[in-house]
């Protein structure tokens, strides 16, 4: 497909895209790589559009020019709108019981109406194992990779892949970059990343965008030399310890006796499958810890089981802020003391209330606001919003704005009250190249400071903290008994 931009430009109420001159050609891969802004919410509907199809909110001027083909995206936003087809469809009340979830093979199928196709991508890229699964039953990781899947399915000529390798864990990262260079021979590929470690060296070109404006174009080996890296990293310290003043501004922590947290022997089953089994873990006071495992292993299910959002966290041995989980507290009680951002919340977190509230319901540990805030939190919601270059979208509608935009405020709404353990299950997803690192720098302050003591899951290495070397590791036990937790230490963070 070839694709020409002239003078180009197209914008929303929130976004800029700004090309003045780009030219793909049709047997080009291309990388882009944005520092800050989500490029792929405005590119992508423009790329998939017709020849004469208007893309809607979009105030469009000067020329693009594409050779007819078929687009297909694969994005964090596709994902989100997936989950609230399948949530639309449980909550119809005309769709018989047996129907109203989608398997990942009806996913699939469904694209291409044709089952050795269906079966071939499942193979591919390890989803066999959870082809009678629902959709809603996936881990971050699984979903990225139906995703992937159900756009091959539909015989792209181009295919938009908007951080394809958010969400996966080490080995299913390889294993998809060698999958797409494989692909790269016969397709044509477009992939927009926020970590510069995410360019494949086989690609071909790479295009640079800041505040949503091409600002160059280059191969391969001129990027890997590019400075931009280490400008974006003073700005992001910058920002991060504007935060961390605001934080010891109103500075305000609970204290616990140990353990903060303590389960035994605890085990998540369901009728077909064991998720883990035998975890014996304790978080005291002044720890920070680090949950690792592949895809599927149980990470994100043991963190519900801490905040009480799974149904299984009753039937389990679990202390937390010294109480036994089952023997009378209210989950408001637990909650108020712990702040949370995953993917699963962000997709849950489907109301329409502006960008201030979203903040402002951190107090509340609302999704949504419901009650009259104080002057004070919204003070403080305000600052949050100034120091995330936010404050123009105080009273846009959190629907209304980018997944990454979203994501800040789902990190600020979590860290806002300061909560006793602050709870980080891929929290940089959807994140640009400054916003993450302006994140990652806040939390190793606050970890370092102790504001907070953080439980914290990423799938890259080089998204670990100093001051986080205490580790449960989900390692392969027997098919009986699910994944099995392996406790260690680094050096200077073993038991006393």
């Amino acid at each position: 497909m070839q694709i020409c931009f002239k003078q180009f430009s197209a914008a929303t109420a929130k976004l800029t895209l700004e090309i003045n001159d780009w030219q793909i050609e049709s047997a080009d891969s291309w990388a882009l790589f944005s520092t800050d802004g989500d490029i792929g919410a405005i590119l992508t509907p423009l790329l998939m559009s017709g020849e004469t199809e208007q893309v809607a909110e979009l105030s469009i001027t000067g020329q693009l020019t594409k050779s007819r083909a078929k687009v297909v995206e694969v994005s964090l936003n596709s994902q989100q709108r997936l989950l609230e087809q399948v949530l639309e469809l449980d909550d119809n009340e005309h769709i018989a019981p047996q129907d109203s979830h989608v398997s990942v093979f009806g996913l699939i199928f469904e694209q291409c109406h044709d089952q050795n196709l269906t079966q071939r991508l499942l193979t591919e890229l390890d989803l066999v194992h959870l082809q009678h699964s629902y959709f809603t039953q996936l881990s971050t990781g699984e979903s990225r990779r139906l995703m992937l899947a159900r756009a091959l399915a539909e015989g792209a000529d181009l295919l938009v892949l908007d951080d394809p390798f958010a969400g996966l864990d080490v080995e299913h990262r390889k294993s998809l970059a060698l999958y797409l260079e494989q692909l790269s021979r016969s397709m044509q590929l477009l992939m927009i990343v926020s970590r510069e470690e995410d360019i494949p060296v086989w690609i071909d070109h790479v295009g640079l965008f800041s505040h949503g404006k091409l600002e160059s174009v280059m191969s391969k080996a001129d990027w890997d030399k590019h400075p931009v890296i280490a400008q974006i990293k003073a700005q992001s310290q910058e920002q991060s310890e504007q935060m961390m003043a605001l934080l010891k501004r109103h500075r305000h922590q609970a204290k616990f006796d140990n353990p903060l947290f303590e389960i035994k022997h605890g085990k998540v089953a369901y009728s077909d499958k064991t998720i883990f089994t035998e975890v014996n873990w304790r978080i005291d006071n002044g720890q920070h810890w680090q949950v690792k495992g592949p895809n599927g292993c149980g990470k994100s299910t043991l963190l519900g089981l801490i905040f009480g959002d799974h149904p299984q966290c009753y039937s389990n041995d679990i202390h937390i802020f010294g109480k036994k989980r089952g023997t009378g507290e209210t989950i408001w009680e637990i909650k108020k003391n712990i702040g949370m951002v995953s993917s699963a919340l962000h997709l849950q977190y489907r109301v329409n209330c502006s960008a201030l509230d979203v903040i402002v319901s951190g107090f509340h540990d609302s999704i949504g606001l419901y009650q009259q805030p104080t002057a004070q939190e919204r003070k403080i919601a305000s600052e949050w919003l100034n120091i995330l270059h936010m404050s123009q979208f105080a009273k846009t509608s959190f629907r209304q704005l980018d997944y990454g935009q979203q994501r800040l405020l789902l990190i600020a709404r979590a860290i806002v009250k300061q909560p006793t353990l602050l709870i980080l299950d891929e929290p940089y997803q959807g994140l640009d190249y400054l916003g993450r690192r302006l994140m990652k720098n806040t939390l190793e302050l606050i970890a370092k400071e102790h504001l907070s003591q953080l439980l914290y899951v990423s799938h890259y290495h080089e998204d670990s903290l100093p001051s986080i070397g205490r580790y449960l590791t989900f390692v392969p036990g027997e098919p009986q008994q699910g994944y099995q937790a392996v406790i260690s230490y680094d050096d200077g963070f073993s038991p006393d």
